[in-house]
């Protein structure tokens, strides 16, 4: 494996996070990032806290959550507000569980026309087409 250097260009960063260098500017943008200083002259460098720091977020957008979310949860990432932690998970775990029951509702209901569509081959008028303007 490459061994990441301690002072990251963005560049380096970026790559090294697996994201390019505009989803790190966004992040500082939003405030999930702090922008280093500039030296004099110089090229502004992150260390590999700013790189772990990315991996976080993009760990936790993986899991559904926003970024404003992703925001709450590294206000708590000292580690010590596991009850607030977890109470954030249970609320995105609740949105998971109720989308999930809003694809099983809708794929039942697809599922319903595709097999009025089948067993109505040769009308004129497409069931599912029906279903949809009458709806």
């Amino acid at each position: 494996m490459n061994e990441i250097p301690e002072n990251l260009t963005i560049g380096v960063l970026a790559d090294a996070a697996g994201v390019n260098v505009e989803t790190i500017r966004f992040y500082q943008r939003k405030g999930l990032m702090n922008e280093p200083d500039r030296p004099l002259g110089g090229i502004r460098r992150y260390a590999d806290a700013d790189l772990a720091r990315v991996r976080f977020i993009k760990s936790a957008q993986r899991l559904g959550f926003s970024l404003d979310e992703i925001a709450d949860l590294l206000r708590l990432e000292d580690g010590s507000h596991c009850t607030e932690a977890r109470e954030q998970a249970e609320r995105k775990l609740g949105d998971v569980q109720a989308r999930l029951a809003d694809l099983h509702r809708i794929e039942a209901a697809l599922q319903g026309l595709v097999e009025r569509c089948c067993a109505a081959s040769g009308q004129v008028r497409c069931p599912l087409i029906s279903a949809l303007q009458e709806a």
